[in-house]
């Protein structure tokens, strides 16, 4: 049998490039295609890479898809459906949103692959098919499938070192895909031990884990950043603001490796916070967590949410001068985005305050909603702004980390990926990406 899994092309934002698009590979269609690459055979496409071959002969195809990529996801299914050949979809907006799933996809999966996919595959062969499968009780850490690396061309690629080492997220932010039905009671970690044999496998130093917050069970991470201790990694992951509170655990990440972390404080108004339920972030601390995280060496890649209903055009100007004097090394902005499943949505929907239901504007960088305290056109141009302030020559130097270890991966990033970008990605172009990232990657190990 042959299996088709796609990734749809996403929808870039103003201050993307390429290179964002060929980050990494998608790890749930590697996940799948290692379910059962040794049974039948799996093709994997990346529609930001290569065009859709819709002409190969292919029995079953599986579209994985984010919100902001649903209508093209719609188009890919057509052009299979009008051949003849059964379409499934999956992915982080289906398994939050699948009712208008069903209208278009033949199949529709909610929840983790390890519990559908098998069964649907299962089921196509004997047709016996239903139109929604879901996952069925508790998911446990042993059941969740590696990532087939080996299965696509990581020349492609600026990253194939990513690794995730649990699924959702113990706390459930309004604005979140985690306050969804389907995934709010969702948290599970890994064994160890298979965190470590993903590591072996992609057979790098530096490690990028990408989970929904490493630290949602603090337990298990302790245990894991001292196994990972003597491989002599370097990495880095996304963890909530509340680690401020677990320093004990910080001093053995720093031990362990860790060279950056993805933090969203998402707003300094502590209304703010408060009203979409983000409880773990206290912030009369975060000045602590920064100088505490600072301390030991490890850079921050903050993330910030503007259009919150305490949100006003004073909330930039205000933000920016709290970046530049914290030197927060990365910042991820995004405007507020009403996810449809999240609790956000079904307010502002109840609420009459969406003011556009294009799926394709859900990319974070449009506003789709009425603010409370500011036109639309103040809260897109206030994005727009901080984002060219951050980014700019003079703040990217006021910015620069005192760890003089950490200056070379700092100005990688800010000036390769964010400042110059665009240059990048024609020297990735005749170089490959691959070989890009690899240069990177061994300047930031080794300085």
């Amino acid at each position: 049998m042959i299996i088709k899994l796609i990734q749809p092309k996403m929808i870039m934002r103003p201050m993307d490039t390429r290179l964002k698009t060929r980050m990494a590979p998608s790890l749930a269609l590697l996940t799948i295609a290692n379910m059962f690459h040794k049974e039948h055979t799996v093709i994997i496409e990346n529609e930001n890479i290569e065009d859709i071959n819709f002409n190969e002969i292919v029995d079953i195809v599986g579209i994985t898809i984010t919100v902001d990529v649903f209508d093209r996801a719609i188009e890919i299914a057509k052009v299979y459906q009008s051949k003849g050949i059964l379409v499934v979809a999956g992915g982080i907006h289906i398994t939050a949103f699948p009712e208008e799933a069903k209208k278009y996809f033949d199949v529709v999966a909610v929840g983790l692959a390890e519990q559908t996919w098998s069964d649907i595959i299962r089921d196509f062969q004997t047709g016996k098919l239903k139109k929604v499968y879901r996952c069925n009780g508790e998911v446990k850490g042993s059941e969740i499938v590696s990532p087939g690396y080996h299965l696509i061309d990581t020349g492609k690629y600026l990253y194939c070192n990513i690794i995730s080492t649990s699924r959702g997220c113990p706390f459930g932010c309004d604005f979140c895909y985690n306050s969804c039905e389907a995934y709010k009671r969702l948290y599970i970690n890994r064994p160890i031990k298979d965190v470590i044999a993903d590591i072996k496998t992609i057979g790098k130093r530096h490690v990028m884990f990408i989970d929904d917050n490493f630290i949602g069970n603090p337990k298990w991470t302790l245990e894991f950043v001292r196994a990972i201790r003597p491989m002599g990694l370097k990495w880095n992951a996304a963890v909530s603001a509340n680690i401020v509170d677990m320093l004990d655990l910080l001093d053995e990440m720093a031990i362990s490796g860790c060279q950056s972390l993805f933090i969203g404080f998402e707003s300094l108004n502590e209304n703010a916070i408060k009203n979409v339920h983000k409880s773990q972030n206290n912030i009369r601390k975060y000045e602590i967590l920064v100088e505490e995280i600072h301390k030991r060496g490890i850079m921050i890649n903050a993330s910030f949410v503007f259009g919150l209903d305490d949100d006003d055009v004073t909330t930039f100007k205000t933000t920016l001068d709290w970046i530049i004097k914290n030197k927060i090394e990365t910042v991820t902005s995004h405007i507020l985005t009403p996810y449809p499943g999240t609790k956000v949505y079904d307010e502002f929907v109840k609420n009459g305050r969406i003011t556009d239901f294009d799926f394709s504007k859900y990319n974070t960088a449009n506003v789709v909603f009425k603010p409370k305290n500011m036109t639309s056109e103040e809260l897109y141009n206030g994005y727009i702004w901080i984002y060219k302030q951050i980014y700019s020559m003079k703040n990217i130097f006021k910015r620069m980390p005192k760890a003089h270890k950490q200056r070379v991966p700092y100005f990688l990033f800010n000036f390769l990926y964010r400042k110059f970008g665009k240059a990048t990605e024609r020297l990735c172009e005749l170089v490959t990406y691959e070989r890009v990232g690899k240069i990177a990657e061994k300047l930031s190990y080794r300085l």
